[in-house]
């Protein structure tokens, strides 16, 4: 049994979406940024963030898990026949994982000057600056995905653990007005998303609702 600590929106959504694609049996505990700063939460990951995965089924004891990626693809590897890290070659799993580290390590750092402009430039009279070249950097970064999921499905051209990250930073970019007109496979991609019961699951789950902008 896995246990799941999500904040709702989050990138941990992903791997809630994920697990549910993975079919394991698990539980999601879903906290506020409050509960993240609480001695117990503290206990499972000093930095105060999710997602942390927690595998209580393991005879030596349970297994702490921090860090999205790192998440993710214990997830896949522990059901293989979700296929989520692909056919079981090496070359399907390495093509996931490289999708899932632009995910985790080019798009949702893109995020963060339009999160928290002051942490980048601190004269507030500049956040909407920072903010707006922030958005320009995403729409630059998406253009990867972008290309690749022309006549595509999916980012790794089969279902990974890869495509519930970038679902989740697509809803940030509805959120924070990021024009996405120039991006119609993505927002296709983001409907289809909307459209599985597995994400319908973790929104319902974490009281979330679809962002996609209309056709």
């Amino acid at each position: 049994m896995m246990k799941l600590y999500s904040k709702p929106g989050a990138c941990s959504t992903a791997d809630h979406i994920a697990l549910n694609w993975a079919g394991l049996p698990y539980e999601a505990k879903i906290v506020t940024a409050s509960q993240m700063k609480e001695p117990d939460f503290l206990a499972l990951n000093p930095a105060g963030s999710v997602p942390v995965l927690v595998d209580t089924g393991l005879v030596d004891g349970d297994f702490v898990l921090t860090q999205n990626a790192a998440i993710m693809g214990y997830i896949a590897d522990s059901a293989p026949n979700a296929g989520l890290a692909g056919d079981g070659s090496k070359q399907q799993r390495a093509g996931a994982m490289r999708w899932l580290a632009y995910v985790n390590s080019d798009v949702h750092p893109a995020f963060k000057p339009i999160f928290n402009p002051g942490a980048y430039y601190p004269d507030a009279a500049q956040a909407d600056a920072v903010k707006n070249a922030a958005r320009a950097n995403v729409q630059k970064v998406y253009q990867f995905a972008e290309k690749q999921l022309d006549g595509h499905d999916w980012l790794a051209g089969f279902r990974s653990v890869a495509d519930p990250y970038l679902y989740v930073t697509l809803r940030w970019a509805v959120a924070v007005h990021i024009d996405m007109g120039a991006l119609p496979n993505l927002l296709a991609f983001m409907r289809r998303m909307e459209a599985d019961p597995g994400v319908q699951q973790a929104l319902s789950a974490e009281h979330l609702k679809p962002m996609a902008p209309a056709a």
